[in-house]
């Protein structure tokens, strides 16, 4: 019979029962199971959170479930530049061109602004394929401020620009 305690093993103190399943052994073992120290028999060791996470951080099969979200990011980040290095064979962009992240930034933006675009597009009876071709843009990044995800399909500013001049509105909150 399981006892769930904390305390120091058997029925009356003897330390012969394991504390998670109640299993009477003289083989116990210290484990923390749930952020309880616990007296534990050698079936209930796998348990044993503190051995959970030593073999999480080593990178073995358990996926490293107790990472945090912010060291799973930045591992997919690390995996997706070394997955972009593979494909080119070069790494030393990195270093030699740097990011554009300020070269065609995407700038506030009204609200609605899907919307407002994607009516003017229609009044002048384009569709987003003949609108890619005459601005010179691609057809995604249309779709994603017609969808109204700008943002997240990191459309730049230059695409928010040339349909405010071609449709004569207002997209650019300022």
């Amino acid at each position: 019979m399981p006892k769930y305690s904390t305390g120091g093993g058997g029925d009356g103190g003897d330390g012969d029962s394991c504390e998670l399943c109640g299993r009477s052994t003289g083989n116990l073992r210290r484990a923390n199971v749930a952020g309880a120290e616990l007296l534990v028999c050698r079936e209930c060791a796998p348990h044993d959170d503190s051995k959970k996470r030593t073999s999480g951080s080593s990178g073995s099969a358990s996926g490293g479930s107790d990472d945090t979200g912010t060291s799973r990011r930045k591992r997919a980040a690390q995996q997706q530049a070394k997955v972009y290095d593979r494909a080119t064979g070069d790494s030393s962009h990195w270093e030699t061109e740097g990011t554009d992240y300020e070269k065609d930034q995407l700038p506030h933006l009204v609200s609605g602004y899907s919307d407002h675009v994607a009516d003017a597009r229609q009044d002048a009876g384009v569709t987003v394929e003949e609108l890619a071709a005459e601005l010179d843009v691609d057809e995604a990044d249309l779709r994603a401020v017609e969808d109204g995800r700008a943002a997240r399909a990191n459309v730049g500013g230059s695409v928010i620009q040339a349909l405010e001049d071609r449709f004569g509105i207002e997209l650019i909150d300022e």
